[in-house]
């Protein structure tokens, strides 16, 4: 059996060994609350960092789709004045081109008028000339045939003549002869 003397040790033992654990309990459960502590204070760091940063993304974003928006606003602004420009340009040079062209229109038309009346003038003139052409040919024509139609009377009646007198049946016994070219 044990000992007096070995009990007392054990028990004594048994109370070091009591303490100790207390101890090394104690020590454990404040590092366990010191890490705990430790752990929240990480967490909510954390948790205030990723919501700092959510916000800053958030806002981030929110100006760059403003920016993106505006620009495209613009944009769409600066394509409508342009569109708005050449068209006013396409239209304008379309009314200067119409307008010219119809002042070509009416210039040529007058221009036209004039050639068409000295055109008509000068068929005119022709015309005169030629009628007066015709008049003096009728009438030098009327000439010759009026001459010829003479001439071939009296050359008829020429030789009506001398027939009659070389067949003696003249009635003019004076001039035996003849005379050819008498005029009736």
């Amino acid at each position: 059996m044990a000992t007096r003397d070995q009990s007392y040790k054990a028990g004594e033992t048994k109370g070091q060994t009591q303490e100790k654990t207390g101890q090394v309990m104690e020590g454990m459960k404040d590092k366990a609350e010191f890490a705990k502590d430790k752990t929240y204070e990480t967490a909510q760091a954390a948790k205030d960092k990723v919501s700092g940063a959510t916000q800053a993304t958030k806002e981030k974003s929110t100006d760059t789709a403003q920016a993106a928006k505006d620009k495209a606003s613009g944009a769409t602004q600066a394509t409508k004045e342009k569109t708005s420009d050449t068209a006013q340009a396409a239209k304008d040079k379309t009314h200067d081109t119409s307008r010219a062209a119809g002042d070509r229109a009416h210039e040529t038309k007058q221009n036209a008028g004039g050639y068409m009346d000295t055109a008509k003038e000068k068929v005119s003139e022709t015309a005169q000339a030629a009628r007066d052409t015709a008049v003096a040919g009728k009438d030098k024509a009327g000439n010759i045939v009026g001459a010829t139609v003479e001439q071939v009377k009296s050359a008829a009646a020429g030789a009506a003549d001398a027939v009659k007198n070389t067949f003696g049946m003249s009635g003019d016994t004076t001039n035996q002869q003849g005379d050819y070219n008498r005029r009736d």
